[in-house]
């Protein structure tokens, strides 16, 4: 039988004292950040947050409820990424449309919190009256450890934490784009490039990763990791449309432009059309494009996008249905939904000119 790992064990790993490790993984002041995660991170390594029943607080709350308690609960849906992740975007709004059908249907109610800050999150968190949470979109460690700590059960959607365990719903990123990949090989675009920045989120690096693949396997050598539009910051539309720019402007110079643009969400894609435009350059006459996700917009687009339909309600539906299965099989192995994705042909892609 494995031996429990204890606080003192975590201690002694790190060589520090068993004060320090307590107040790190209860989100207590009094220890700098990254002692904390240090110390978080050498707790999941040595397993500490998959033990049963390890680092969780007693919460007053009943997993099993009868039909009339459960009209009385709500889950948490926890959307801390303000800037961009809202009700009102495009991919996450449909998201939270998929979560909260969902939970009407059971009856139950939804509590929807952006606090990004984990001593602000701890103090409006009653779990006595919460089934448990669902995390749409990037999520700090600091975040999930706290809910991880009091017990709640939770299902992250678009994010998993290299830490924190949890069940996870994505949309099938890989395999999509490396379909869509295929598909551009099997028209003739031998030149492709991909454009987004791959450590935004898991759903963009994978999607990099079908895109890589693909092309691995068609024997073609794709661009470099250190590619500067693979290393953006974040998403900011200004800087995104200044960027492409630049890097039109180098490729032009050095005769080096790719047939093909395949953006790592519909945003880019629509951001690069325009770049295009103002370039003088068609799509696709000159270049074809293609996007992911399949936001409203893309379908308005100038030309209307080719991308990748990802079924948004369909998964915060699934991360309702596992909570509920997770609830009531706690002990149960963790899971990664993967919800499957298809092309949408439009008018951004054609063949490379000869």
């Amino acid at each position: 039988m494995a031996k429990k790992i204890t606080m003192q064990k975590i201690a002694d790993h790190l060589g520090v004292s068993k004060f320090v490790v307590s107040k790190s993984l209860s989100g207590k002041e009094g220890v700098n950040e990254t002692t904390r995660e240090r110390v978080i991170q050498a707790a999941s390594q040595l397993g500490y947050f998959t033990q049963k029943n390890a680092y969780m607080q007693n919460a007053k709350r009943s997993t099993q409820t009868s039909a009339g308690d459960r009209n009385k609960q709500s889950v948490l849906v926890l959307m801390p990424n303000i800037r961009s992740q809202t009700q009102d975007s495009l991919y996450w709004g449909k998201i939270v449309d998929g979560i909260a059908l969902a939970l009407d249907e059971q009856g139950l109610g939804m509590v929807i919190v952006s606090e990004h800050r984990a001593d602000n999150f701890v103090n409006i968190l009653n779990p006595g009256g919460l089934l448990g949470l669902v995390g749409v979109g990037t999520i700090s460690t600091s975040l999930l450890l706290e809910v991880h700590r009091i017990g709640l059960p939770m299902v992250l959607i678009d994010h998993e934490d290299p830490l924190i365990p949890s069940d996870t719903v994505f949309a099938n990123n890989m395999d999509s784009m490396s379909r869509l990949t295929n598909h551009l090989l099997g028209i003739g675009h031998t030149h492709q490039h991909f454009i987004g920045p791959i450590r935004y989120s898991r759903s963009f690096r994978d999607r990099w990763i079908g895109f890589r693949s693909s092309l691995e396997e068609g024997g073609l050598q794709p661009q470099s990791g250190d590619d500067e539009l693979l290393l953006q910051e974040g998403m900011d539309s200004i800087i995104l449309h200044e960027e492409l720019k630049q890097w039109l402007l180098k490729r032009r110079k050095a005769n080096n432009m790719p047939t093909a643009l395949l953006c790592g969400n519909d945003f880019i894609a629509l951001t690069v059309c325009n770049v295009l435009r103002e370039e003088g350059l068609s799509v696709p006459g000159d270049i074809s494009v293609t996007g992911f996700d399949n936001i409203d917009d893309a379908a308005r687009g100038i030309p209307p996008l080719t991308t990748v339909h990802v079924p948004k309600e369909a998964m915060g539906r699934a991360a309702v249905e596992k909570l509920l299965s997770r609830i009531n099989s706690p002990s149960s192995p963790l899971e990664k939904i993967l919800i499957a994705a298809d092309i949408v042909h439009r008018d951004s892609v054609a063949e490379p000119r000869s």
